[in-house]
């Protein structure tokens, strides 16, 4: 639970810098203090790399010919933020939560299919009402359940829109 929290802040901090990096091209690298508000002492790494890059590099790297200095156009936020394939799929640990989750997602459907088959299929002296009333409820439960652990899933491993003026 650890590890999938931070992913969401780092999820955060993605779509973030992609905004920041396209407002920086645009205000010039040589104006990026007119852009980025960095008054704490944890940002003083990214003020003096800056002040390092533009003292040495000219405020750039140089890519050669691999980089115009255009960048392309930002990709929807479930694109950019795509946690499945940026993550999950190379992680060991995330990867195998996800396929577990999802195994148990699949058991609690069919359990819930198989309890209404049993009470459709039966007839209606073969079993009691109680034990009839059970299987009904069981496979409610086991629906809902189901349902719950999906959107568990797709918020946890492979989308999660996280809003800064929220927390």
């Amino acid at each position: 639970m650890y590890h999938i929290g931070q992913n969401l802040v780092i999820d955060s901090d993605l779509y973030l810098l992609h905004v920041e990096e396209k407002k920086v091209l645009e205000a010039g690298l040589s104006n990026w203090q007119k852009v980025c508000f960095v008054p704490t002492k944890s940002d003083a790494n990214v003020v003096a790399f800056r002040k390092w890059l533009k003292k040495y590099a000219g405020g750039r790297v140089e890519w050669g010919n691999k980089f115009d200095g255009s960048l392309p156009p930002t990709p929807p936020r479930e694109v950019l933020m795509d946690r499945y394939w940026s993550h999950v799929v190379n992680c060991s640990s995330c990867n195998a939560a996800y396929k577990s989750l999802n195994a148990i997602e699949v058991s609690l459907q069919v359990f819930s299919l198989a309890s209404v088959a049993i009470v459709a299929a039966t007839k209606q002296g073969m079993i009691s009402v109680a034990a009839r009333n059970t299987l009904v409820v069981a496979a409610v439960m086991c629906f809902v359940g189901s349902k719950w652990l999906s959107h568990f899933i797709y918020k946890n491993f492979r989308y999660h829109d996280y809003n800064h003026a929220f927390r």
